[in-house]
């Protein structure tokens, strides 16, 4: 009997440490991606997490934002000592985001009382997920753009919205207080496309600014709402500082571009499955709800496609760049013919 206690109890330590050290791992992978990329990790780490089965949904939520709240605040520091941020642009985001992501977690116990809230959250995350490839393939739709010689963004006063920055800030607010994600992805490309005028430094430090509270708020939020499960918090914290570390010392060697796609591939599939688990949706026949073969069939035909796309985005925009050189050169050459013309005609 002794001998049978034991055994469980060191099989059950066996299994906690086994947990913790997933959890870092996992930490330190996506933390690497995010060095890199210079993107949102909450995209990528609580799907992961929750595919990796670390704990419950809400847990890992959780752990997500408390982990999200300690680094996210080394980086704002930086920004804020070198004056990179635009403050009313933070302040407006600040103001509406983070009451709403307080709410968050509250709003789902209303609208789930009762139910599985797993699968509820499952199904939230699966739909951020899909939100957060739409806005990387965004991303890379930009810097397509711009290295085909397409019209860059001007460095010119920037003209702050109130209303749709509020509606942004919102809207956002509410997603990474039920999600974890939103905070370093949604948000910012959503203000890329706002504000073309605002400088990529200014962009990144305002990001930065607003997300610490925004995701101090929805980490307070969710600890009161769910409790705080510390062997997922200390190794996700653990693992992904050194991560984005390290992702930063390589990003210089490597190709941000090509992880990118990757990350839209991942985010597309980690999507589909997780509204597949929620029970949302349906990719197959039959009673199983996992159909793991479409979803792997989904991310090889979008790894096929994506230089296809790619090339063809490229090329659009280097034939009308190369239009744009010739026909203006040849309208101003017309033009001055035209007046030697007139003015021949006049002697």
């Amino acid at each position: 009997m002794l001998f049978n206690a034991q055994y469980l109890f060191t099989g059950g330590l066996l299994a906690a440490h086994h947990t913790e050290i997933t959890t870092a791992v996992a930490a330190l992978l996506v933390g690497i991606v995010v060095g890199i990329t210079g993107m949102g990790g909450g995209a990528l780490m609580t799907p992961a997490l929750i595919f990796l089965g670390v704990g419950h949904v809400s847990s890992i939520v959780t752990a997500d934002l408390t982990a999200a709240a300690i680094y996210k605040s080394g980086g704002a520091a930086v920004h804020w000592r070198d004056g990179s941020p635009n403050l009313r642009l933070a302040a407006l985001l600040i103001f509406s985001s983070v009451p709403m992501a307080f709410l968050g977690p509250h709003i789902v116990r209303w609208i789930n009382p009762h139910g599985n809230l797993d699968a509820f959250l499952a199904g939230c995350i699966g739909i951020a997920s899909l939100l957060a490839a739409t806005t990387y393939a965004l991303r890379l739709y930009a810097g397509l753009r711009r290295r085909a010689g397409g019209p860059h963004r001007c460095c010119g006063e920037c003209i702050i919205q109130p209303l749709p920055t509020i509606l942004i800030g919102a809207l956002g607010g509410l997603l990474v207080g039920v999600t974890s994600v939103g905070s370093g992805s949604l948000i910012m490309i959503t203000l890329l496309m706002l504000y073309p005028a605002l400088p990529a430094v200014q962009l990144v430090g305002t990001d930065l600014l607003q997300a610490v509270p925004l995701v101090l708020s929805a980490a307070i939020s969710n600890i009161l709402v769910n409790g705080l499960d510390l062997s997922i918090a200390i190794p996700l914290t653990l693992g992904s500082v050194p991560g984005c570390m390290i992702g930063a010392k390589i990003a210089p060697r490597m190709r941000a571009s090509y992880v990118r796609r990757g990350i839209v591939v991942v985010l597309t599939m980690s999507g589909l499955a997780l509204l597949e688990k929620a029970g949302w949706v349906r990719l197959g026949t039959g009673d199983d709800y996992s159909h793991p073969k479409t979803i792997v069939l989904i991310g090889l035909l979008m790894l096929c496609l994506a230089p296809v796309v790619s090339t063809l985005v490229r090329r659009s925009h280097e034939r009308s760049v190369f239009a744009r050189r010739t026909i203006g050169p040849l309208e101003t050459l017309n033009g001055k013919g035209r007046s030697t013309v007139v003015s021949e005609i006049g002697q």
